[in-house]
């Protein structure tokens, strides 16, 4: 019977070894699974059993643990691989998109077409009167997003020989090599083009020509004016005070004298802000082959001069809010202290034209344009808390007294007054030249 047992056991083996393909034997350590009456048998070395005695080798079978096919263990040596490759993959593909939309977010300059975002968006609300369109602010901020990211793009495309040569930009996407020069109009077109439709299908068409043009205006008016000629500064600053005008457009529909009160302060803002930063980077801007104001003023003191008149027409904007009917007198008082404080600083860079006063000047714009939005916002008037000038309230009394008295009156007297009602309450068209812009004139009078 011990033989039979042998000879099978003997025959499956050989069977096995003739075929190696189908099953992988594995066999554990000596020292492992000694337990019970085989332990002395599974602690001798394997040549001792196997091949000369096959019922040693039978009885011992803890040394032997198990048979199974190839292909499972292969599957299962392949798993972990798999599994690696995939997380390989992943990785550079979350690697792949990190890079790109750090390199889209630079071109963008993120942070500056925020603030255009937001003076487009504090424009919509003053515009909007006393109900807000939220969808619209939301698509009227996407949209001008879109644009500024565009335009921002374009100019370091044109700029990309200058920023290498500056300290300042030498490390942007473009200069670096981070992204390619084909890929970045790409972006820049495709966002441009989005934005403007946006505008044009959310709001309507006078906001979308307004970005539009403003796109033009500066990646291919400003952009190669700055080689050119310093007076890139004030075409720069005409940049800047059209996303205003675009959000009061997009709410309203239209463009009318009161939506010129934020535009007009960043106009003015704008130039002490850029004599500071262009006294301050004076080095960069020479290096980088741009023509800007500050370097035909050695002395700084022609720049400075330039930054404290700016600061002053900043003055009468408080008052001219107030007095066309857009905020109460709170703002009026609050937007002067506001000038005065920015006054001051370039008031002492002129006395005094060091780097450090030119850094206070350029601190005091970075506070003095949200503060002043944030007062336009918190003190404006809505539709229905706009105050009646004393001649309309005098003829809407008058109207509603004479009115009073025709539905008293017989018909054929009301059909005879009409006419000298007519007369009385339509006024020449001069007259209206004393509401704007100058409040302060009496009316024209015309003679009968």
């Amino acid at each position: 019977m011990w033989r039979r047992n042998s000879l099978s056991l003997s025959s499956k083996l050989a069977h096995y070894s003739s075929n190696p393909s189908s099953f992988l034997i594995l066999r554990t350590s000596p020292k492992s699974y000694r337990h019970g009456p085989l332990a002395r048998s599974n602690s001798t070395s394997p040549n001792s059993t196997s091949a000369t005695d096959p019922v040693n080798w039978a009885q011992s079978g803890p040394d032997v643990r198990y048979l199974v096919p190839r292909a499972t263990s292969v599957a299962a040596v392949d798993l972990p691989a798999a599994v690696s490759a995939s997380a390989l993959k992943a990785k550079e593909v979350t690697e792949f998109v990190r890079h790109y939309g750090r390199c889209y977010w630079e071109l963008s300059k993120a942070r500056l077409s925020m603030l255009v975002v937001a003076t487009s968006g504090t424009g919509y609300v003053l515009g909007s009167g006393s109900s807000i369109d939220y969808l619209g602010l939301c698509c009227t901020c996407a949209g001008t997003m879109m644009v500024a990211a565009s335009a921002n793009s374009l100019n370091q495309v044109f700029e990309v020989k200058n920023d290498a040569r500056m300290n300042r930009t030498r490390r942007r996407p473009l200069p670096s090599g981070r992204i390619t020069v084909p890929n970045a109009v790409m972006w820049a077109s495709s966002v441009g083009l989005a934005g403007t439709t946006l505008l044009a299908c959310k709001t309507n068409m006078l906001a979308a020509s307004l970005a539009a043009s403003n796109l033009v205006l500066y990646a291919f008016v400003y952009t190669p004016l700055k080689q050119i000629h310093p007076v890139n500064t004030w075409v720069g600053a005409v940049v800047g005070a059209i996303p205003p005008l675009l959000g009061w457009a997009a709410a309203s529909g239209q463009i009318s004298l009161n939506s010129m009160i934020l535009p007009a302060a960043l106009y003015f803002w704008q130039i002490p802000h850029f004599m500071a930063l262009a006294y301050l980077c004076r080095k960069d801007y020479a290096d980088g082959g741009f023509k800007m104001f500050s370097l035909a003023d050695p002395t700084g003191y022609r720049t400075a001069l330039v930054a404290l008149r700016n600061c002053l027409y900043l003055l009468p904007l408080g008052y001219m809010a107030y007095d066309w009917g857009i905020t109460s007198g709170w703002f009026c008082l609050e937007s002067t202290l506001l000038a005065l404080a920015i006054s001051s600083t370039a008031a002492l860079f002129l006395l005094n034209r060091t780097a450090k006063n030119a850094r206070t000047m350029f601190h005091a714009s970075l506070l003095y344009l949200p503060v002043f939005m944030g007062g336009l916002l918190v003190h404006r008037h809505y539709d229905n808390e706009l105050p009646v000038p004393v001649e309309n309230s005098v003829q809407l009394s008058d109207l509603s007294s004479s009115l009073d008295e025709e539905l008293t009156e017989p018909s054929t007297l009301l059909k005879n007054r009409r006419p000298a009602l007519a007369g009385a309450y339509s006024r020449p068209p001069v007259a209206y030249a004393s509401v704007a812009p100058f409040p302060f004139l009496p009316a024209p009078y015309v003679s009968g």
